[in-house]
């Protein structure tokens, strides 16, 4: 038999409704009362019983968060940061990969608007390939975090424009002129980061007087270390080496290190790198990666306020997040 809140109070020696606080944790229990109660929750195994309790109040203490990607370490810290900051308020997370593709989103909409989650953080790759647009009538509780701009969902993202053009002006500053740009968007390809990102390296050297060659703008399909490794590999064959890389993610900029690595090319002696997201392994790659750094927490946590808010009041007005990012150098870029 399945273990009840009953069946833990008794254990605990405490209320139901303290068994409640401590599930749901958005009510303070004293640590010794709480230690008893998670000691019978452990003891009975209990399992929260999402069926009943969606039935009492309509929702479920599940929400969903959906990215394009979850291989890149990017995805695996921010997920990890919406997992411990969604357990802290007392919701279940469901993680999927959309892999950019709008039938996997239409399904995680069609799931909240059926009540199977309570809500969604949604990271589209483009507008253009996203479902959002394209779902009728009221969204669901839904967040979007990422690159893509819209006036449907409330949203929270770094300014990826500015941030590019920030990261260009610190390598102009070291007297690099030469700054190739790794993850440009290939021909055909829609992608809003790349966009944004490509926009503020091409602002950067404009306002530098700088001169804008296309031949030093390296697209990459797919943002992953590999797929840096073979576009640099295949770039270096046909072009002299350029003073800098800009990496529009560290996951490709430690591809390009690599690559460089592998040419007998010193860093940043012969060529600077620089990447974007200031993943963990950016602080301990050789040598350790001048980067575009945000708080990962801090942003999970700005998206799951919006959420909650929003779950609780379905009718406000979408909301626009715009959160900080700073330039973190380090010895890639000397």
């Amino acid at each position: 038999m399945r273990a009840t809140v009953k069946d833990v109070a008794a254990r605990a020696g405490v209320s139901p409704k303290t068994v409640s606080n401590v599930i749901h944790g958005v009510v303070y229990v004293r640590p010794e009362t709480r230690e008893r109660v998670e000691r019978a929750l452990a003891e009975l195994d209990y399992v929260p019983n999402l069926g009943a309790r969606g039935l009492r109040n309509g929702r479920y203490g599940l929400i969903a968060l959906a990215l394009p990607d979850l291989s890149t370490a990017y995805s695996a810290e921010l997920a990890h940061h919406f997992v411990e900051e969604a357990h802290s308020r007392g919701w279940s997370l469901q993680i999927e990969e959309t892999a950019s593709e709008p039938g996997r989103e239409r399904d995680l909409l069609s799931r909240a608007r059926s009540h199977l989650v309570d809500g969604l953080v949604l990271n589209p790759v483009s507008l253009a390939d996203s479902a959002v647009p394209a779902v009728p009538g009221p969204l669901p509780p839904t967040v979007l975090i990422g690159e893509v701009v819209q006036d449907r969902a409330d949203h929270v993202g770094v300014d990826s424009v500015q941030a590019s053009r920030d990261m260009t002006e610190h390598l102009l500053a070291t007297g690099r002129r030469r700054i190739a740009a790794v993850g440009t968007p290939p021909v055909g390809v829609e992608s809003a980061a790349a966009r944004q990102r490509t926009e503020g390296y091409r602002a950067a050297l404009a306002a530098a007087g700088a001169t804008h060659d296309p031949e030093l703008e390296v697209p990459v399909h797919h943002w992953t270390t590999e797929r840096a490794v073979e576009a640099t590999r295949a770039y270096l064959a046909r072009h002299p080496v350029p003073e800098a890389f800009l990496c529009f993610t560290d996951s490709m900029a430690l591809g390009v290190l690599n690559v460089l690595w592998e040419r007998g090319l010193r860093v940043p002696d012969d060529v600077a790198v620089a990447g974007f997201d200031d993943v963990a392994a950016a602080r301990y790659a050789v040598p350790p990666l001048t980067t575009v750094a945000f708080d990962l927490r801090g942003y999970a946590v700005a998206a799951l306020d919006l959420l909650s808010e929003r779950i609780a009041e379905p009718d406000l007005p979408p909301r626009q997040l715009v959160y900080p990012h700073r330039i973190v150098v380090r010895a890639s870029t000397g």
